[in-house]
């Protein structure tokens, strides 16, 4: 029924750029916070950043900011992640997310997400 949907994960060089994509299917997302996770080898999860519905409020971790843009598109039920400038501790997997239908601002919690997707790899060698 509910899917998130990650694509466009690969290998990229340090210092080059990649454009993650996750499509929403299953009910309506539009009212729903949308935000990035990642998580590197042995590391625990992360927030990577976050936007509301209405594309006004974003958030983003300090390790990512400046070089990261979260944006959406509600007409596809798609949230992006510009990555820019990469760099080999941006290694991950990255996950996709979606809160309920109820606004919560562009959260940072793991918890205020109840929709995952499954994740794409990200890889930055030197």
């Amino acid at each position: 029924q509910v899917q998130l949907v990650e694509s466009g994960g690969g290998l990229v060089q340090a210092g080059g750029s990649l454009r993650l994509s996750c499509t929403a299917s299953g009910r309506d997302f539009s009212s729903a916070t949308m935000g990035w996770f990642r998580q590197g080898t042995g590391k625990e999860r992360e927030f990577v950043a976050a936007i509301t519905w209405d594309r006004i409020s974003t958030a983003y971790a300090d390790s990512v900011k400046g070089r990261f843009t979260i944006s959406r598109d509600n007409a596809k039920n798609t949230v992006y992640l510009q990555m820019n400038s990469l760099k080999l501790e941006d290694t991950a997997v990255y996950y996709c997310a979606a809160t309920s239908q109820v606004y919560v601002g562009p959260a940072r919690r793991e918890n205020d997400y109840v929709y995952w997707g499954q994740g794409t790899q990200v890889t930055i060698s030197s």
